[in-house]
């Protein structure tokens, strides 16, 4: 190839690349469909597409699967409340840490999963009234409880923390060090097979294993870090969460979530709703 057809052959490459710049740059991406049309309501959303989507993560006994099928109390509420609504519900096994974009963007409709009420959620979502009690604990192997009595004596070991959960907030904050966990369960297990020392997870979690499951016998947990009030997730400004308290008070009025909650072994968590 002589020197102008090398020069003809980059020249064409070079226009065809500008062309092709210029192309792009005119053209957006195109706005994503608003996820409710003009007017509607998060409860007719879900009533016309007939189902429920609630986004959970395995965490006993709130939601676990026994038999490949959903149990738990909050499975159990939340199947409770689609059924109010008149719809069917569906469980989506979830990224925790990406909880809020799915619940933004439609692909879930509620989180009931256990989830901690804080500061920053109210800030993304809507918060229902919390309904049960909870706490962030330090689980540790049955032969090493006596020796870590502090938070201070725990400092040099190596934690398990669900990612994005409050026990991985709580070990940030104290820069200690952990392995994040894709969720709870895998925290504990962690500590069971001697890949950490320890796992930072929710009471209600740990009593339900340690006191149910044999694997988990050689376990305990102590030293509560923090006071924590349960809630259900939901899109923000959603006529939903008027309706999730509603539910919600009436469950505990009429003793139903009561009987729930003991089939679980977790009675004392639970709240009268609208408590402080």
């Amino acid at each position: 190839m002589n020197k102008k057809e090398t020069y003809m052959k980059r020249k064409h490459i070079g226009i065809t690349a500008m062309a092709l710049a210029l192309l792009l740059a005119g053209c957006s991406a195109p706005e994503a469909e608003p996820l409710l049309k003009d007017g509607q309501t998060d409860s007719a959303y879900v009533a016309e597409k007939g189902t429920l989507i609630i986004g959970i993560t395995d965490f006993a006994p709130m939601d676990y699967k026994e038999n490949d099928e959903w149990v738990g109390i909050d499975a159990e509420l939340a199947e409770e409340f689609a059924g109010e609504l008149g719809v069917k519900p569906e469980f989506l096994e979830i990224n925790w840490d990406k909880r809020v974009e799915l619940l933004e963007n439609g692909r879930i409709d509620c989180i009931w999963n256990g989830m901690t009420l804080t500061d920053e959620m109210e800030e993304s979502i809507d918060c229902s009234e919390p309904y049960l009690s909870n706490a962030q604990v330090v689980v540790l192997p049955q032969e090493d409880i006596e020796k870590y009595g502090t938070l201070e004596q725990c400092q040099h070991l190596l934690f398990a923390a669900e990612k994005g959960s409050t026990g991985e907030a709580v070990l940030r904050e104290r820069n200690y060090r952990y392995t994040p966990c894709s969720n709870q369960l895998e925290a504990l297990q962690s500590v069971k097979d001697g890949k950490t020392d320890a796992a930072v997870i929710d009471m209600i979690m740990a009593g339900f294993y340690i006191e149910m499951d044999s694997a988990f016998s050689n376990l305990r947990y102590r030293l509560p870090l923090n006071d924590e009030r349960v809630c259900v997730g939901l899109r923000k400004n959603s006529d939903l969460t008027e309706k999730v308290n509603e539910f919600l008070a009436k469950a505990c009025n009429d003793g139903g979530m009561k009987n729930t909650a003991e089939k679980y072994g977790i009675a004392d968590a639970v709240l009268s709703v609208g408590e402080a």
